[in-house]
């Protein structure tokens, strides 16, 4: 705290603005673990139900249960799509159901569409820790470098350059540094951590896609 109560103004400033990239960080680290494990954790209970139900229309009525998955939202988009058009209760001048292959294609694109939409929910805020990994540590080191300067000009005002001169100076403006490896480090860690499991996530929705088409599939052969 001693040195940055000593460091230059634009080394202040610079500390501020790390302290900034690294609270809002670590407020998306705790956030993002959050959504992630609690996508994954429904995820598995969804495709246990999903495969223990026989009837589509019995999973539908349970996806309150599983509102944190992303299967559930393309299960919804799809089961939707797969009933655009189908009659009214009493009408019998139509089937019941009738899948046809036209309709496979538009719950294809719909399946797409929510998977486009739900991979982008689980990134929302990683860019922010990718930009704090990749920029923290050179913000840190501009603010070393200009309070380097400010050192050596400050020794040309004194024309002394003994030791006890120079080494508070240049103390005070490698704090900029530390703090920018210390914004940068765990978000760099947070950003690989949530990729790996959006990836994970993506997987089980393209899987979920594919096996839900099939379904969808048979359908249209029995129809």
């Amino acid at each position: 705290m001693e040195l940055i109560q000593n460091a230059g103004l634009v080394v202040k400033l610079v500390l501020i603005v790390l302290a900034y990239f690294s609270v809002v960080s670590w407020a998306i680290i705790f956030y993002k673990l959050l959504v992630i494990q609690r996508a994954a954790r429904d995820s598995d209970r969804f495709l246990d139900f999903f495969w223990a139900k026989k009837r589509l229309d019995v999973i539908g009525q349970g996806l309150k249960d599983f509102r944190h998955s992303p299967l559930t939202v393309l299960f919804r988009e799809g089961y939707r799509e797969l009933n655009q058009g189908q009659p009214r209760e009493g009408d019998d001048e139509q089937p019941a159901m009738t899948a046809n292959l036209g309709r496979t294609d538009n719950v294809a694109r719909a399946l797409r569409r929510a998977t486009t939409v739900e991979t982008h929910r689980l990134e929302k805020y990683l860019t922010f820790l990718a930009t704090t990994g990749s920029t923290a540590p050179f913000i840190g080191l501009f603010g070393t470098v200009w309070g380097i300067m400010d050192s050596f000009h400050g020794i040309g005002k004194t024309g002394s350059a003994s030791l006890a001169v120079v080494a508070p100076g240049i103390s005070e403006a490698l704090v900029a540094t530390a703090i920018g490896l210390i914004a940068a480090i765990p978000a760099v860690m947070g950003y690989n951590h949530f990729v790996s499991k959006v990836n994970t996530l993506t997987g089980e929705m393209d899987n979920f896609s594919q096996e839900f088409l099939n379904i969808v599939q048979r359908l249209s052969r029995r129809g």
